[in-house]
């Protein structure tokens, strides 16, 4: 059925079409979709924000990711005036790696440290030094960074020994709001896989990483159950069932990380590629087997599907075009336009865009270095610079991908808020001088986390039901004949972020 079609049916005598649920709980805010739960049309959505957070203290209140969830899930209901008893499973993907700890009683012990907080420099850094980077790469798939939760269980531990005493369980955002529907302690193998403390190919948490920080204490009974991909989380029950409206039985997706959900949300295989644009920087493909980069840059996260998502994240998105939109006096359209208005072939100033820190590469206290001005710099080349600091970062990424074997000859596309701006597409397809797509699919991570809940429900495997419910895609943009290359100019640039105040690498 068509979205009209399933509305019409909604307004019907009968109004039993079932529907499905997808949540994304990100960083920024909490946005839901309904869709029919046979045939995946969109049927509404709803949004709400998020109480805003950056670096470098990022921190955010559990309660209010459950309270935004709640009000976006009956917006969208509302819309069009159908009954919460009509849906029938839902699944939740999240922002990775952020610390939530609860107490003997469920209670909340303090505000979630986010993936985007930087004050856990130090402690990573140490707990590098003991477990060795060969280690982390071989057992866990990444080169941990203070995005990660070891770092931040670390920190707790090292400032606020008090509350790190009261812990009795270790959650992650995404695992939280499982909780909070099923009173389930479980998390998925994407989620787990980034919080550095977690061997995705065994299956296993790992102990001897965590006696690191506490050689004492047994985390055991701290951290969530994982399971697999097909496998639930439970039902909504008690409170929830209440907040919700929905019918008892309704199911749960295991859910997952966003940028691991999203894939299924885009029906992507492996050899694509797709560029995210958001609160942070991501290029990620798929993988059947583990990958392990020595050098730290590539992430060899667990997938959604059993597989693996190998991506490069960045920390800084978004917030550099809003940064030197601010600069320029101009406003994100004004942005877009100035930087296409610089001629493809004309060399220009070069931006490592580590405006609030970088994780890849892994410098948390550097800051941004605009390279190669001239008294013949203009405008426009300055706003171009912006895009191209924040869009280099991940064909670095890519770049490194292809250092380990991976194949990125398939389609390219392009995600996220920063998808929305010409310049965005158009100077990506310029750099890879490659075709770039966009997919209809404006909340990827919502759509994902809608497609394995339709698979749960209807015991179809998640990798046929992602293929089924793909979103059509169009050209976002094709590349411009130019002969300039700026990639080696950024990486000329960003190498001096790697200096510290004595001329040593950082």
């Amino acid at each position: 059925m068509t979205r009209k079609q399933v509305r019409a049916a909604l307004r019907g005598a009968d109004r039993r079409v079932d529907l499905v649920a997808g949540v994304d709980s990100s960083t920024q805010s909490c946005k839901v979709e309904l869709r029919d739960a046979g045939t995946g049309a969109l049927v509404a959505t709803g949004a709400v924000p998020h109480t805003p957070a950056a670096p470098p203290v990022s921190e955010q209140d559990p309660a209010m990711w459950w309270t935004a969830f709640v009000h976006a899930f009956h917006t969208a209901l509302s819309s069009i005036e159908a009954s919460a008893e009509q849906v029938v499973s839902l699944a939740i993907g999240a922002q990775c790696h952020g610390l939530v700890t609860l107490d003997t009683a469920g209670q909340v012990i303090r505000p979630a440290k986010l993936w985007n907080d930087t004050t856990s420099a130090p402690q990573i850094r140490s707990l590098r030094k003991s477990i060795g980077d060969d280690e982390f790469v071989n057992r866990t798939g990444s080169m941990p960074t203070a995005a990660f939760t070891i770092s931040k269980l670390a920190w707790l531990r090292e400032h606020e020994r008090e509350n790190y005493n009261r812990i009795h369980r270790i959650l992650l955002p995404h695992d939280y709001m499982n909780w909070r529907l099923t009173g389930d302690f479980v998390t998925d193998r994407s989620e787990a896989s980034g919080t550095g403390y977690f061997d995705a190919h065994a299956m296993t948490y790992l102990d001897s990483f965590l006696a690191h920080i506490d050689p004492v204490r047994d985390f055991s009974n701290m951290l969530p159950e994982v399971r697999g991909p097909e496998e639930p989380a439970g039902t909504v029950t008690g409170r929830a069932r209440e907040d919700l409206g929905v019918r008892e039985g309704t199911l749960v997706g295991i859910g997952g990380g966003d940028q691991h959900i999203s894939a299924l949300g885009l029906g992507i295989v492996p050899g694509d590629l797709v560029y995210s644009f958001g609160t942070s920087g991501v290029v990620l493909t798929m993988h059947p087997d583990p990958v392990r980069d020595p050098e730290g840059i590539v992430d060899g996260v667990a997938d959604c599907t059993g597989g693996y998502l190998p991506l490069v994240s960045t920390l800084n998105s978004a917030m550099v075009i809003s940064t030197f939109a601010r600069i320029l006096g101009a406003d994100f359209r004004e942005m877009s336009r100035l930087a296409l208005a610089a001629h493809p072939a004309t060399e220009g100033p070069s931006l490592a865009a580590f405006l609030d820190g970088e994780r890849k590469p892994n410098r948390p206290d550097a800051t941004g270095i605009l390279a190669g001005l001239t008294t013949s710099t203009s405008r426009e080349e300055v706003a171009r610079a912006a895009y191209e600091g924040v869009i280099l970062g991940l064909v670095n990424g890519q770049a490194q991908f292809e250092t380990l074997g991976l194949s990125t000859a398939g389609r390219k596309f392009v995600i996220g808020g920063g998808a929305r701006s010409p310049a965005m597409s158009q100077l990506l397809a310029d750099i890879l001088q490659t075709d770039v797509l966009l997919a209809d699919a404006p909340e990827a991570v919502a759509r994902g986390a809608a497609v394995q809940a339709s698979a749960l429900t209807t015991a179809t495997p998640v990798t046929q039901r992602a293929m089924e419910w793909a979103p059509t895609t169009g050209l976002a943009a094709s590349p411009r004949t130019t002969t300039r290359a700026p990639l080696p100019a950024y990486r000329n640039v960003t190498a001096i972020t790697g200096l510290d105040r004595q001329g040593g690498t950082s």
